[in-house]
């Protein structure tokens, strides 16, 4: 009699816990990536590059996986990892490729990387959707604009943005240049007081001004698919010296 009621505290206690507690969000970090500076690169000594800390906000670390090239995410649950640091001024090179049709992901900048609604935090979105997507989010047979799946950017979060070129409130690229499945894209990201210009494979096509929020973590996107990250850097620019 004694040792069942013993069992039944024990299981009402545990079913009153808060799910974190059960381990829902996962205490871990992984290193991806370099960081230098602005002035390490125009020394004339070799540049001192530094690897980037990522840890985990609310995915697990069966989310994630390093290979030869560099990291693989494969989509679940829906949720980031953040950088260690938060960055100001800086230019983000990253490499990606998505492996399922209609492939979803991106990157967060200028973040305080905590989740949302949705589980995605606040900053402001780069988005990189795979091709596919257009064609299986017909709606009345009519398909979105390809330049909803290459580099849209967007505030998120509250986070208030103007965009250069319009669709709404978020910014349209004006050319079509990602790559289909299975190969890499390459983002180039500048980020400077609010503003952002985005490159996708060598060329300038999206930008940004006035963000409400100029300085954050960096966060990559677990969200449904699997999408491989390479040749990530991150260099720092001076910060804004009207402060």
């Amino acid at each position: 009699m004694i040792l069942n009621v013993r069992r039944s505290i024990i299981f009402v206690v545990i079913t009153m816990l808060p799910i974190t507690f059960l381990g829902q969000d996962e205490d871990f970090e992984f290193e991806f990536g370099e960081e230098t500076t602005w002035t390490d690169l125009m020394s004339n000594e070799d540049a001192d590059r530094r690897m980037i800390k990522w840890i985990n906000v609310n995915t697990t670390e069966e989310t994630w996986a390093k290979n030869e090239e560099g990291v693989v995410c494969f989509g679940d649950p829906i949720g980031v990892v953040r950088s260690e640091k938060q960055y100001e001024n800086f230019i983000l090179h990253v490499e990606w490729k998505h492996m399922e049709p209609g492939g979803n992901s991106g990157t967060f900048v200028w973040s305080q990387a905590v989740p949302g609604e949705n589980r995605l935090p606040d900053g402001v979105e780069v988005q990189m959707l795979e091709l596919g997507w257009v064609s299986l989010n017909t709606r009345d047979g009519k398909k979105p604009p390809e330049a909803y799946v290459h580099g849209e950017l967007f505030g998120v979060g509250g986070v208030e943005i103007v965009p250069d070129n319009p669709r709404g409130v978020r910014s349209k690229s004006i050319e079509n240049l990602c790559k289909p499945l299975g190969e890499w894209n390459t983002y180039d990201v500048v980020c400077v007081d609010g503003v952002i210009k985005l490159s996708v494979n060598g060329t300038f096509v999206n930008g940004i001004s006035k963000s409400s929020q100029k300085k954050g973590h960096i966060c990559l996107e677990s969200e449904g698919a699997e999408i491989h990250f390479r040749n990530l850097r991150v260099t720092e620019l001076p910060p804004n010296s009207k402060k």
